[in-house]
């Protein structure tokens, strides 16, 4: 079976694959979940936490199973999915697919609300430093977020280099702009690649992924009466459509 690294976004943590991996069952297959440097634990020291260091991490993570396991399914969100389309961009030998959840790389997305907000001096020190573990799984929750996964990840806003990380990682995207950077490589993604989308995200529109699919001919699967967080909220939808597309690949 080919192995599968699953890269999480903000403000989460490897938890929030879990009601996904629950649903996919993938038995004896290797997996990799694991946390972006400084979302769990104390940044690494000398880690820079920008969203080129985020890509070289992710890379070293794939050529790991890579080198155990031949080329691999590579799974995003949120920025977990920016991060893979620039693993799939760098390293396309590494993989056999790539598969994108609620976030791509798009030159003309300028970025939600709370990403211009942690792009700005001072106000998004001033937002990390008000922000309280309670209000945030509060507003995950209602987001749609599974309650339990919003108070396991609001918990861990207590790590201080988590909020550090997320101010620098979205500053090195000037808040989300691809425009004159990555978005240049799109044509260097590999054509074995699927989008599955929340059909009422606030925070990356249905349009944007439908831009991407029509521009580039990924297939969209539309997961109705879910959000952000479809792959939390419509596990079995999610599961279903992952699991069709790796039927459709030429092995395993």
């Amino acid at each position: 079976m080919t192995a599968k690294l699953f890269l999480h976004g903000v403000p989460d943590s490897p938890a929030i694959w879990r009601p996904l991996l629950a649903e996919l069952d993938l038995g004896d297959t290797p997996v990799a979940v694991p946390a972006l440097p400084g979302f769990t634990a104390p940044l690494p020291v000398g880690f820079p936490a920008t969203k080129e260091a985020y890509a070289d991490w992710a890379v070293g993570q794939a050529e790991a199973l890579f080198a155990a396991h031949g080329p691999i399914d590579i799974i995003g969100h949120d920025w977990g999915a920016l991060i893979a389309q620039r693993v799939a961009m760098l390293r396309p030998d590494l993989l056999r697919s790539w598969a994108v959840s609620n976030a791509v790389i798009d030159p003309d997305y300028r970025g939600h609300r709370l990403a211009r907000i942690w792009n700005t001096p001072i106000l998004g020190e001033l937002f990390m430093a008000l922000s309280k573990p309670a209000k945030l799984a509060a507003g995950l929750a209602a987001a749609g977020m599974p309650a339990d996964i919003a108070a396991e990840e609001a918990a861990q806003w207590a790590n201080k280099d988590k909020r550090r990380a997320i101010l620098k990682l979205y500053r090195s995207a000037k808040g989300l702009s691809f425009a004159h950077d990555w978005a240049l490589d799109i044509p260097k993604l590999p054509t074995a690649g699927a989008l599955v989308w929340g059909a009422g995200d606030p925070y990356v529109e249905l349009s944007v992924a439908q831009r991407f699919a029509a521009t580039t001919g990924t297939p969209l699967t539309v997961i109705d009466g879910a959000g952000h967080w479809a792959i939390a909220e419509r596990p079995v939808e999610v599961a279903a459509a992952l699991k069709a597309f790796w039927s459709g690949l030429s092995t395993g």
